[in-house]
């Protein structure tokens, strides 16, 4: 059995959506030499933060949370759209996913692979002008029978409001799921698909989201 990460580190100060409060991870060590000797560390960050899974509770009142949903429910078979190519702040339509992806996606998790995630950092390019899924294609995916829908950003319909808002609530509210912030590496794209992900979100009782450590299954 062989992993491939798709997931973004979580770091004290690392990039992240700049509405939410800056990531901090303080780390605090006690050495005697002995057995009294550990390391821990204190987090402190949105749940929506690094590689993470949105539950539709995020933008549906009333939708299902983490708890309410099988663990079963973040894995499964997955396809890979290459989007490497989009120019900063594209859209990604209906259109564009049908021309990139099997005629068949029915039941699959949706991964977009825009190249944003290798970019990752704290300046404008990043934070504000990333490619974006628009309503037509959150509709399209929604039509064809996608599970879920991953994205190598911090969110996957771009950091310009009410657009994200909408496109958000297109996907939870018809029942999917929402993986951001991945990071693609280069052996991914020289892969046959489907491949088998899983996206295990921390058990965080009745919570919108969760971060989360994806990987693709490899037999």
């Amino acid at each position: 059995m062989k992993l491939i990460d798709l997931s973004q580190p979580l770091f004290d100060g690392c990039p992240n959506c700049p509405a939410h409060p800056p990531v901090a991870i303080d780390y605090e060590a006690h050495s005697d030499g002995g057995l009294d000797s550990w390391q821990m560390e204190y987090f402190r960050f949105a749940s929506h933060s690094g590689s993470h899974v949105d539950a539709p509770r995020h933008k549906i009142a009333g939708g299902p949370t983490l708890s309410q949903l099988p663990l079963e429910t973040f894995a499964g078979p997955a396809v890979l759209a290459d989007l490497r190519a989009l120019a900063p702040q594209s859209e990604i339509s209906g259109a564009l996913l049908r021309s990139v992806l099997p005629p068949q996606i029915g039941g699959c998790i949706v991964l977009l692979a825009t190249g944003w995630g290798e970019r990752r950092a704290k300046d404008e390019l990043w934070l504000h002008q990333s490619p974006r899924l628009n309503l037509d294609g959150a509709r399209w995916l929604v039509e064809a029978g996608a599970k879920a829908v991953g994205i190598d950003h911090f969110s996957i319909g771009g950091a310009q409001e009410p657009q994200n808002a909408r496109t958000h609530e297109v996907l939870l509210g018809a029942g999917l799921w929402i993986l951001e912030e991945l990071r693609f590496p280069d052996e991914v794209f020289a892969l046959s698909w489907p491949q088998t992900l899983l996206a295990l979100p921390l058990n965080v009782a009745e919570a919108s989201g969760a971060p989360c450590r994806p990987v693709l299954l490899m037999e």
